[in-house]
Formats: C-alpha cells, sequence, structure tokens
C-alpha cells in the first residue's frame, strides 16, 4: 500500500449526493445503472455508470444517500459521459454502496 499526504487527501472531492432517478444501461459490458446524484446546490446533479446490479434494484436505490468522487473529469462510458464516481466495496456477490449510516445534506464533503 502506498503512503500519501494530506495534501493528496485534501485533493479528493468526496461528497455525499441522493440518488433521484436509476436507469438501466444494456450497453454496458458489464451489468451497470446509469444514476443520476443530487449533491446540492453547488454541484447540482451529476449522473454516474455504477455496476452495482447485483446487490441493488432500481427501486432500493432511488433516494439512498452515496458517496461519491466529484472531481473527477467525465469519463466516457460507452454511450454516456460519467460526472462523478459512486464509491463502494468489491466483495464476491458484488458491490456494496459505501453511504452515511445517518441522513446528511447533500454536498456534505468527507473529511
Amino acid at each position: 500500500m502506498a503512503t500519501i499526504e494530506w495534501n493528496d487527501f485534501e485533493k479528493v472531492e468526496l461528497r455525499v449526493g441522493t440518488i433521484e432517478k436509476v436507469e438501466s444501461f444494456p450497453e454496458a459490458r458489464n451489468p451497470a445503472y446509469i444514476l443520476w446524484v443530487d449533491f446540492g446546490e453547488a454541484i447540482g446533479m451529476r449522473k454516474s455508470s455504477a455496476q452495482i446490479t447485483a446487490l441493488y434494484s432500481p427501486e432500493e436505490l432511488l433516494g439512498k444517500q452515496v458517496v461519491a468522487v466529484v472531481n473527477f473529469p467525465p469519463k466516457q462510458i460507452g454511450p454516456i459521459k460519467s460526472h462523478c464516481l459512486v464509491t463502494g466495496f468489491y466483495r464476491e456477490d458484488g458491490v456494496v454502496l459505501a453511504v452515511p449510516d445517518k441522513p446528511v445534506s447533500n454536498g456534505l464533503k468527507l473529511g
């Protein structure tokens, strides 16, 4: 594991947002959803591709708060452009989302 400096960590904008819309993403190489995540007034709505279909249905994702990186440059993923990276933990049966355990304001920075 590489060691980083505190200022390296401070560069990563890990923010909380609420999933407002979920669509299937049949063009993805691996099963995925397209998520629209609301990060509050200052950042706004961001779109992301997320390979989380094994453990989450669209219905249970709506309204869920997630932690995402919002300061990566946009990334083309098939026909869509992803504007944030929703974070999670890989395990054998799928990805488990990183989520706050209590409700917080959209856009709040992890730190």
